[in-house]
């Protein structure tokens, strides 16, 4: 828990110093560790407010602390793997997606927000019905939402018998190698005309 204060509070003096505007990349460790993350998408500006450890209910309990003063563009957020790795349920992760959305609503009205889908990776295909039922149940609210997308990047993340692609992960079957960056990289860059708008219609 110390490590996380920690790293929270280096977040928030990043936030104070970096300049408004950004697109917020946010969640676990998964978004920490992208660290191509400013030269794959080197047109934009991006923040990187990843943190270590971070479950889909602490993102929603630093909001506040992270994203709001950051003041986004857009919200590109990644959660939901460590909280179902804790034995949560789908039903409870998806209360932390809505009560992370209800604060989007509330503090960023407008902002657009894109949830990418939680990962089937290796480490976790005990249990992937879960993951797959998270998924479902976020991807039904992200729908009544305005301004929001759900990414699903999980089918491309399965070979063509629906097993996990090892070759997407580092050693310990969990967090995405270069491989697994590049797969997403190449998806959201589909999409960067639209970030690319984001930031000159908000400029």
């Amino acid at each position: 828990m110390e490590l996380i204060d920690n790293e929270i509070k280096q977040l928030v003096q990043r936030v104070r110093v970096e300049p408004p505007g950004s697109i917020v990349f946010y969640g676990s460790s998964t978004i920490r560790l992208w660290e191509t993350l400013e030269q794959d998408f080197s047109q934009l500006h991006l923040l990187n407010l990843g943190f270590g450890g971070s479950t889909l209910a602490a993102c929603a309990w630093h909001f506040e602390r992270l994203v709001v003063p950051a003041q986004p563009r857009a919200v590109i957020l990644y959660a939901g793997d460590n909280d179902l790795g804790e034995n949560r349920q789908p039903e409870e992760v998806y209360l932390f997606f809505c009560a992370l959305a209800e604060k989007m609503q509330r503090y960023l009205p407008g902002v657009p927000v894109w949830f990418i889908s939680i990962k089937p990776s290796p480490a976790r295909w005990s249990i992937i019905e879960h993951i797959q039922k998270a998924n479902t149940l976020i991807a039904s609210e992200i729908a009544r939402l305005p301004n929001a997308e759900f990414l699903d990047l999980s089918a491309m993340m399965l070979t063509g018998q629906g097993q996990p692609r090892t070759e997407l992960y580092q050693p310990d079957g969990l967090h995405l190698n270069a491989n697994g960056y590049a797969l997403w990289r190449d998806q959201l860059m589909q999409r960067c005309d639209a970030l690319r708008t984001i930031q000159v219609e908000m400029a």
